[in-house]
């Protein structure tokens, strides 16, 4: 299987708090690393990190 996307990173902030919102979404930012307000982390772009990003849209800004 070809990777495609290599060198691609995606960072990630955090930029809405999830308190309010469902366990499953808290734990998906934390299983992304973040731990705090307006941390930012680094992930390899890949079609997991992408659904997980797709399941907390709201609460996060993404650049590539």
């Amino acid at each position: 299987m070809p990777k495609k996307s290599a060198g691609k990173a995606l960072r990630v902030t955090l930029v809405k708090s999830p308190i309010g919102y469902k366990k499953d979404q808290k734990a998906t930012i934390r299983a992304l690393g973040l731990r705090r307000m307006h941390q930012t982390v680094e992930h390899n772009d890949s079609p997991a990190v992408r659904g997980m990003l797709n399941k907390i849209y709201h609460l996060i800004k993404v650049e590539e």
